[in-house]
């Protein structure tokens, strides 16, 4: 179980989560002005493959492999007119080869059967399809332009935790704690902000507190909070890193 810092906000006098929450929002946002969804894909299909595949790997690598997956697939019958074999060996870099294979291939059967081909938009239709699970149906539906909720992965779950929105370590339960204070019309970007700032600041081993433009917000703190003329210098150093550092 992770550690709660819902009461260490509470201590130092940080202030109620849903207080915290809009500055936490614009301070990331001028942070990462850049933060969107890693994976390339193009059309709705692209995009329910790539995430599928994202699965136990890195967005880097799916990126690799769906280069020149996307160009022999282009349609849900194409990944059902090879063998499961030749569609595994084209998975095989992304690690769990045979059950995304599995999954992949049921899911487009889905598709054909129940949807004319086409990706769904709501959750409940996209947990209909074989290895869709509730954080890659709300990724698809939040990049479709539909948010239902709000994406948790291990960035959005470590650092809600850290900043004390929460006090769970399950993921359906920290997407219900976040969307009682997030903004509806936020529950697409948020998550992307803080899977950002997970990437190039907020390090599960080693986060950098001295550059983090969160810091007099943040529970977990490990460095005093900077003055508040210095809050322009760390995001800009926030963004310099974000440069020097690769998706991962």
């Amino acid at each position: 179980m992770a550690r709660s810092y819902v009461e260490e906000a509470r201590r130092r006098g940080l202030g109620r989560r849903r207080e915290r929450l809009a500055p936490i929002v614009a301070r990331l946002a001028e942070a990462h002005g850049d933060a969107e969804i890693a994976l390339r894909f193009s059309g709705d299909l692209e995009l329910l493959v790539a995430v599928m595949l994202s699965a136990q790997t890195t967005d880097v690598n799916v990126n690799r492999v769906t280069e020149r997956l996307f160009r022999k697939y282009r349609s849900p019958q194409d990944y059902l007119a090879v063998p499961q074999e030749e569609l595994e060996q084209d998975l095989f870099q992304t690690g769990f080869y045979r059950q995304k294979a599995k999954s992949i291939r049921g899911a487009m059967r889905v598709l054909l059967e129940e949807f004319d081909g086409r990706v769904p938009r709501t959750i409940p239709e996209l947990l209909r399809l074989p290895g869709v699970a509730r954080k890659t149906a709300n990724v698809v539906a939040a990049e479709l332009g539909h948010a239902q909720g709000i994406v948790v992965d291990t960035h959005v779950r470590r650092i809600s935790q850290r900043l004390g929105l929460t006090r769970s370590d399950d993921p359906v339960k920290i997407e219900r704690d976040l969307a009682k204070i997030v903004p509806r019309a936020e529950w697409a970007r948020f998550p992307h902000l803080l899977i950002w700032h997970g990437r190039r600041v907020c390090d599960a081993r080693a986060p950098r507190c001295e550059v983090c433009v969160l810091a007099d917000l943040c529970p977990a703190c490990r460095v005093p909070a900077p003055a508040a003329g210095a809050r322009g210098g760390h995001a800009g150093e926030a963004r310099r890193s974000a440069r020097r550092g690769a998706a991962r």
